[in-house]
């Protein structure tokens, strides 16, 4: 078998065979399919998708390409969440330990930024001394430490998704369903846990623009889970505006302090807690309460014991940006559009992200939102604040910013976008 044959077979919008799947999963693990191939391939799955059978089998592929966690030695039920990815969003952060807070153990992988959103990884690497990469052994004795672990998957686990993930950020084939499909639940169900909430994101600054596509990937997402033993469900959550008030690393992390504190933003802390009783309902602890956890200090206590456990000062100032451009408003009104694409673009280009996989991020970099779609605004007032340690990238951030991305009119009522949208199981 030659990866050209493969390429050629979903080119010309063919069905990949078993064996053909197998081998070019196997082969590009071990190096024998280039980086070129694979993207060719990745492509053509991107204009001509696979069939439900293929996914179901790209993913066996990929899990087979390595090994596969074993929380058995645990007292408390494992439970996890992944989200789709988006802007702003920083759920995983204050989500973890509360979960493990309420009695759950939360062995959370988790990966870096893709395209225009932002990754937990990246964020909480802004944290002094925070390690990412962790042995099996390492996430087991966090886990037992703090109730919960936030970390990079194993070099062992699902080798074939991280070299395609890092592939597809820098090939235009993020956005395909069976490729995100497969890397989620590849690494979900190699790690092992027991219950799998996700959190699969829709609207602009989402990889799925319309609720159609989300509940196809949602749909196609749990029925791996539920077929590979694991309780799944998906939430469908809006996306169209950032989450919370911070795009970028360090910002998020200090957004995500804040809702542990009993603060931070109303979005952000609603998302959190309706995931949180997803997590500890589908881990068998429908009695436990998240919003007590967050009131008593609890979920904090979880917090600052794993970021200790890997590594990190809890109490370390985060890194600030150099350097600060702040957008304001034009006129008076409502503040009826904020769009999450643009605004997750501004924060790449000003060094939140990265355009290549080998490209470094700027911890402090980011934008800062002082108001939210529905909000009264003044002309002149704050609207938006830029962060980089490199002032040549304003105006590359700002040409995101322009045209659309930001609407003020004179409208006396604004109807909001639910913030949870549809749940499938």
């Amino acid at each position: 078998m030659d990866a050209i044959s493969v390429i050629r077979t979903k080119r010309d919008r063919g069905r990949l065979s078993d064996a053909q799947i197998d081998w070019v999963i196997d082969a590009y693990t071990r190096g024998e399919v280039a980086d070129e191939q694979m993207s060719a391939l990745a492509m053509a799955i991107l204009l001509n998708g696979m069939e439900r059978e293929e996914i179901a089998r790209w993913t066996a592929a990929m899990i087979a390409s390595g090994e596969r966690m074993d929380f058995s030695s645990l007292t408390r039920p494992t439970t996890d969440k992944h989200s789709t990815g988006g802007v702003g969003d920083k759920i995983t952060l204050p989500l973890a330990p509360l979960v493990a807070a309420c009695g759950a153990a939360v062995p959370q992988l988790s990966g870096r930024g893709l395209g225009h959103t932002g990754g937990t990884l990246d964020k909480m690497e802004s944290i002094p001394g925070w390690r990412a990469l962790l042995s099996n052994e390492e996430m087991l004795d966090v886990l037992g430490e703090a109730g919960c672990v936030i970390c990079a998957a194993g070099d062992g686990l699902a080798p074939a998704d991280r070299k395609l993930y890092a592939l597809r950020d820098v090939t235009g084939t993020v956005e395909a369903i069976p490729l995100i499909a497969s890397s989620i639940m590849s690494k979900k169900i190699a790690e092992g846990t027991g219950a799998l909430v996700l959190d699969v994101k829709v609207g602009s600054g989402a990889f799925m623009k319309n609720l159609d596509d989300a509940r196809e990937l949602a749909g196609t997402m749990v029925g791996l889970g539920t077929d590979h033993g694991v309780r799944t469900v998906a939430l469908l959550t809006d996306m169209s505006t950032p989450l919370g008030r911070t795009a970028g690393n360090a910002l998020e992390v200090r957004e995500s302090v804040e809702v542990l504190a009993g603060g931070g933003p109303a979005d952000v802390v609603e998302l959190t807690l309706a995931l949180a009783r997803e997590m500890l309902d589908a881990a068998g602890l429908p009695d436990a309460d998240p919003a007590k956890a967050l009131a008593d200090g609890s979920a904090m206590d979880h917090w600052r014991r794993m970021i200790t456990a890997q590594g990190g000062d809890p109490d370390a100032p985060l890194p600030v940006a150099r350097e600060r451009h702040t957008l304001h408003a034009e006129t008076s009104g409502t503040l009826t559009r904020l769009d999450a694409y643009a605004v997750g673009v501004a924060a790449w280009r000003l060094g939140a992200g990265r355009a290549r996989k080998e490209d470094p991020v700027q911890a402090g970099a980011g934008v800062e939102l002082h108001a939210k779609p529905g909000d009264r605004v003044s002309a002149g007032a704050p609207l938006l604040t830029l962060h980089t340690d490199t002032p040549e990238r304003f105006d590359y951030a700002l040409e995101a910013l322009a045209g659309d991305a930001v609407e003020i009119t004179d409208t006396a009522s604004f109807e909001p976008v639910p913030l949870i949208l549809d749940r499938i199981v």
